[in-house]
């Protein structure tokens, strides 16, 4: 497959079969449509965020408090048989899974690849209060950790332990590298997925709102189910704007952004890519509600989509900005 070039023309198209709706010719370059996505783990039952390290995939089943890891050598394994609820992963500039637990209420980073239970904490309080359930985490290349904080985790027993906030919001926020914690943003209604643009001049965020958590099926649609960007000015965020609202009958969920700045956003039918402006590119179709998505495999251009209880892959042109700073191997 040939890479498109970002400056290249993209036609509106309106076209679709049982695994991808294409609206732009621009998206047939960027994934092979050609290509059944292929379901590479299953049997779990809501699994959560996909990090490419050291030649595997890892990803969280939530419900189940495990750990898995996939390679095409392998197969599907255990990593972890006890991952207290962790829900988004990332890789630090070092080379070390940074991790967002449910029920440890913190954000940690594993200390040892062959000793996933060996780990430190980056964050667990803000202002001496306990963090609700910090939910995806990006690493800067600065060195700064950005967290999104809902109360996912503690709503019920289902992805972590019933409990109140202690805070009493639902915020964003930064570590930086002397550990001390900001908060750079606090009147959303649900933080969830993040991700910053390739210069990371742009922060993207989503708001899953409109989703309760697990144990409460029902979405509330006149609360918030978009993504939000912002400008990152000397590590604050400024000028938000909504950029795309989800339309898939669901919410965004986890995030990835290309080496050319297209959104790759998980919202429940699908993955959907889009342009820099926002405008819908078009989709990866997918039976189960879409979670989250990573960028990895051998190549680095394999997309893997964490979708309910299954995991799949699909082959596109395209490599994760995360692929620009060091650590990501």
């Amino acid at each position: 497959m040939i890479a498109c070039q970002r400056s290249g023309e993209s036609r509106p198209l309106s076209s679709s079969n049982s695994h991808y709706q294409v609206d732009q010719t621009l998206f047939a370059d960027f994934v092979d449509t050609t290509a059944e996505p292929e379901r590479i783990a299953d049997g779990c039952i809501w699994t959560e965020g996909p990090v490419w390290l050291n030649g595997q995939l890892y990803f969280n089943d939530i419900p189940n408090k495990r750990m898995l890891s996939w390679s095409r050598v392998h197969g599907v394994q255990v990593a972890l048989e006890n991952s207290e609820f962790s829900n988004g992963n990332t890789v630090g500039l070092d080379g070390r899974m940074v991790s967002c637990e449910h029920g440890g209420r913190r954000v940690i980073v594993r200390d040892n690849p062959n000793d996933l239970t060996a780990v430190s904490v980056i964050a667990d309080q803000y202002n001496g209060l306990s963090l609700n359930s910090p939910n995806d985490v990006v690493v800067k290349s600065d060195g700064s950790v950005w967290f999104t904080d809902p109360p996912y985790g503690i709503d019920s027993n289902v992805e972590g332990y019933q409990a109140p906030s202690a805070i009493g919001s639902n915020n964003v926020y930064r570590v930086d590298v002397d550990g001390s914690v900001t908060c750079v943003i606090d009147d959303f209604e649900k933080p969830n997925g993040l991700a910053f643009s390739p210069d990371e001049k742009l922060l993207y965020i989503a708001d899953s709102g409109a989703a309760r958590g697990a144990g409460f099926p029902e979405l509330d649609f006149s609360l918030p189910h978009h993504v939000r960007v912002f400008d990152v000015i000397d590590n604050e965020l400024k000028n938000g704007r909504v950029l795309f609202v989800s339309t898939g009958g669901g919410v965004p969920d986890g995030l990835r952004i290309d080496t050319d700045g297209y959104i790759w956003c998980s919202a429940a039918d699908g993955v959907h890519c889009l342009d820099p402006q926002g405008e819908l590119l078009g989709k990866i179709l997918l039976p189960g509600a879409v979670a989250n998505c990573c960028f990895g495999g051998e190549s680095g251009t394999d997309l893997f989509i964490t979708a309910s209880d299954c995991v799949y892959r699909v082959s596109t042109s395209r490599l994760g900005a995360e692929s620009m700073r060091k650590g990501q191997s």
